[in-house]
């Protein structure tokens, strides 16, 4: 099949495209900078103020956004809601040019879109919570759902944890040196999944025509944040000790939230699709990265 795959050059995206490769996919790689090559894919731009060239593609499995992490100023706060809600409407805007349309769109979205839960157990089926990120969550799907023609796949993604990005290749320094440790009282759950099984989940998706709408893509055992500190620390042999208060966070305005909102994101619909997650528990998935 050809696939059409934006954020092509991202942390998920490049992992996706060495997968779908091997599995004997052609890849059309929509990016922002197209004097980045990717060996084996046709490159193509993904501008911001046009729909992007689709022809071709049999598929679009949508990735591109704004990396959330960071101090949210009105200004990073804008590229996260525009980069995915603005960036979605131009995918749908191909969509709709297209005088073949994709048979299938994967959307990206984000658990996010659940927002501070506490112990409530979350599945495709919860509604949405409160926030910016929740907010932002449900316009991107939104924009996604317009799409006519293709069945379209709402990927609602965890904390995906893999040695060369997102936030496991963000901690791994600090755990390394004997500096991790809880993030404020460590109740808190957090929703992950293997950058392997995140990857998986996309193809399943895409190459099973039962699969449509939301979809979480988390493991079936999410872990309180003083369990991951704790299973992180003896993957790389160093003791957790520091504890991160609160208010020590304050600086990051409210990006603070994301670490220390709680959020038990099951994945109901991929176990209902019959999807077989290879790593769903922490501390083995942390061994297969981690080694």
């Amino acid at each position: 099949m050809n696939l059409g795959i934006t954020g092509a050059t991202g942390f998920i995206g490049r992992r996706l495209i060495d997968v779908a490769l091997r599995r004997g996919h052609e890849v059309i790689a929509f990016t922002r900078d197209t004097t980045r090559q990717i060996p084996g894919c046709d490159m193509r731009l993904f501008p911001e103020d046009r729909p992007p060239d689709i022809a071709g593609c049999e598929a679009l499995i949508h990735l591109a956004g704004e990396p959330v992490v960071g101090l949210w100023t009105a200004a990073k706060k804008r590229r996260i809601r525009e980069s995915r809600v603005q960036g979605t409407h131009r995918v749908v805007e191909a969509i709709a040019a297209a005088s073949t349309p994709p048979e299938v769109f994967i959307s990206g979205s984000a658990i996010g879109f659940y927002g501070n839960r506490g112990e409530e157990e979350l599945t495709e089926a919860s509604v949405p919570g409160a926030g910016f990120l929740a907010e932002c969550s449900v316009q991107w799907e939104a924009e996604a759902l317009k799409a006519l023609g293709p069945r379209v796949v709402l990927l609602r993604t965890s904390i995906v944890l893999g040695r060369e990005g997102g936030a496991l290749k963000a901690m791994l320094p600090i755990f390394r040196a004997g500096l991790g440790g809880r993030i404020g009282s460590g109740k808190q759950w957090m929703s992950w999944i293997h950058i392997e099984d995140q990857v998986r989940l996309i193809l399943f998706a895409l190459e099973n025509l039962d699969v449509r709408g939301p979809v979480n893509a988390s493991a079936p055992w999410p872990a309180r944040n003083a369990d991951f500190t704790r299973a992180l620390a003896r993957a790389v042999r160093r003791p957790a000790i520091l504890p991160v208060p609160a208010p020590f966070l304050l600086p990051l305005g409210e990006f603070r939230h994301e670490l220390l909102d709680s959020k038990k994101v099951l994945p109901a619909a991929a176990l209902d699709y019959g999807f077989g997650f290879r790593h769903p528990e922490l501390p083995e998935a942390l061994k297969d990265l981690l080694g």
